[in-house]
């Protein structure tokens, strides 16, 4: 597309090439870390491929970002582009823009531990998150046609069956975690007492009527049966465990029916990038700001796209979004602000659909780092796994990567791999450039 957009003088088709190049060559280093060099990907006449490095992969995301938006801003909506985005910004150059910026805050704020992160890297990382996405209708939100076949239906929807089938174990089928039914329920101590409303939206109760979730490697069977809580889909656990997709998404919620939106970069995300990021460099004021302003815009996608199949009495409201944040313990004084309340709120705007993104920060963070100003865990209450519950080949230690995939890449061009270590059994511990100091 890239290429035809250039040739045919089509800078609107080019630029949103370049725009989704840029993002999709960032989440590619922040899964793998070293990939292969940016300028042999795509060379058909070769065998094997040189790997670069991480920091090779960022100043070519910032590069593809800049190109894009040079052709965005030069660009005429084409006629038929309406049409060709039908699924993302029905055409909307300027929101492709914000989109292009949202990868540029990213591609800066994920260098968090770098030693000039406070003078090279926080104000470009704030300076263009103001440049993104500021309110809800800017939200890059992927949607679906949803005609009944699995190709142009959601993921994570009962049609495709992807979180829980007969060829997914019984404790291996994906469920709400205990940290994050804790953190809904004011059970974590970072908001202690705290019941947040949004926990209907995004989690599943038991039939205890109570959100309780499993922890990592435990499976569900640990957890007693009325405490169980119901698959993503809706289905009951209480008198055994089942991983069956219903027939439709009548009693499903949040992006698991089959034609939810999914998003990719949301408003509130970058608020929350923008709290840390002036919390870091001391504009504590500027950080409660924008903190706030994320929590508000995450409720606000809530109300407007996901209250479907929420039950009446429990539908988020403008008046109960803003008790929630008139509630000291969720939105303190500026002097009380801390690291803690800005990466957990984000963990919880995030869930599901930020995932890739959540593994950075927490990969940022080293998983249980300590927030300097309250001496606890900046991800309060979290207790990754440990001992037998991680990989034998792990070594005791926690995932940085992805390896290569398992087979072809080990195949044909092992001697690359060994050069950059990938052959190591732990070489998914490795901890990755960006987080690196």
């Amino acid at each position: 597309m890239i290429k035809w957009g250039e040739e045919e003088g089509k800078k609107d088709y080019a630029g949103i090439g370049k725009a989704i190049f840029a993002w999709s060559w960032l989440l590619l280093s922040d899964y793998h870390g070293e990939i292969i060099r940016t300028e042999e990907a795509f060379n058909t006449g070769a065998l094997t491929f040189s790997y670069g490095t991480q920091e090779e992969v960022y100043a070519y995301v910032r590069q593809l970002s800049h190109e894009a938006l040079a052709y965005l801003n030069s660009a005429t909506a084409d006629p038929t582009l309406s049409t060709a985005d039908a699924y993302m910004f029905g055409g909307d150059l300027n929101k492709w823009k914000k989109f292009v910026y949202g990868v540029l805050a990213r591609s800066f704020h994920h260098l968090t531990n770098k030693a000039d992160y406070l003078t090279s890297y926080a104000d470009s990382a704030v300076y263009y998150a103001d440049l993104a996405m500021t309110s809800n209708t800017d939200n890059a939100m992927v949607k679906f046609a949803s005609t009944g076949i699995s190709g142009n239906s959601n993921f994570f929807g009962p049609l495709r069956g992807n979180l829980g089938s007969t060829g997914i174990a019984t404790e291996t089928a994906i469920r709400q975690s205990a940290f994050m039914a804790n953190l809904m329920s004011g059970l974590n101590n970072a908001f202690p007492g705290v019941v947040d409303p949004r926990a209907i939206y995004l989690l599943r109760k038991n039939t205890n009527g109570t959100y309780k979730g499993l922890n990592p490697n435990k499976g569900q069977t640990v957890i007693t049966a009325n405490d169980r809580p119901e698959s993503f889909w809706g289905i009951t656990q209480a008198a055994g465990v089942n991983n069956t997709a219903p027939s439709n998404d009548a009693n499903c919620r949040f992006l698991f029916r089959n034609n939810s939106e999914f998003p990719v970069i949301t408003a509130s995300e970058i608020q929350f990038m923008k709290a840390e990021g002036l919390f870091r460099k001391g504009d504590k004021p500027g950080a409660l700001a924008a903190y706030k302003k994320g929590i508000e815009l995450n409720f606000g996608m809530l109300i407007s796209t996901y209250s479907t199949n929420v039950p009446s009495g429990e539908l988020l409201t403008p008046a109960i979004r803003d008790a929630f944040t008139a509630n000291p313990l969720v939105v303190p004084s500026s002097a009380n602000l801390t690291l803690t309340h800005i990466m957990i709120q984000k963990y919880i705007s995030l869930y599901i659909h930020g995932t890739f993104e959540t593994w950075t920060d927490m990969r940022r963070y080293h998983y249980t780092d300590l927030d300097p100003q309250t001496g606890q865990q900046v991800y309060r209450d979290f207790a990754p796994p440990a001992g037998t519950d991680l990989y034998a080949n792990n070594g005791g230690r926690l995932i940085y990567r992805l390896r290569p995939r398992f087979n072809s890449e080990y195949v044909w061009n092992l001697n690359e791999l060994n050069r950059i270590g990938a052959s190591a059994l732990n070489y998914h511990t490795k901890e990755q450039w960006f987080s690196q100091p």
